[in-house]
């Protein structure tokens, strides 16, 4: 079983969707939240009560970005890729 998937049947997963409000508003994972890539830098306090984040956004660079980002301020978090990838996973 994949990292992803373990994360995905955790109770307690967050997943964080990058992509911007308007993207996310036309479509997104069940359950998912928005927080623009933008926007993270001033919700780092938010994220670290977070456990099991899984990141997503349309293609999965701004989730590897978004991914990095966090990691260098101590998050731990996973880079799920397309928000499209994780909708598939919570349809199973």
């Amino acid at each position: 079983m994949s990292l992803l998937t373990e994360l995905l049947l955790s109770p307690g997963t967050v997943v964080v969707d990058v992509r911007s409000p308007e993207e996310f508003n036309s479509g997104h994972a069940e359950a998912s939240i928005n927080i623009p890539l933008n926007e993270l830098n001033t919700r780092l306090e938010e994220l670290k009560q977070m456990k099991n984040i899984i990141l997503c956004c349309a293609s999965g660079m701004r989730s590897q970005m978004a991914s990095q980002l966090l990691k260098q301020y101590g998050i731990d978090c996973c880079d799920g890729g397309s928000w499209v990838t994780i909708k598939n996973y919570s349809m199973n």
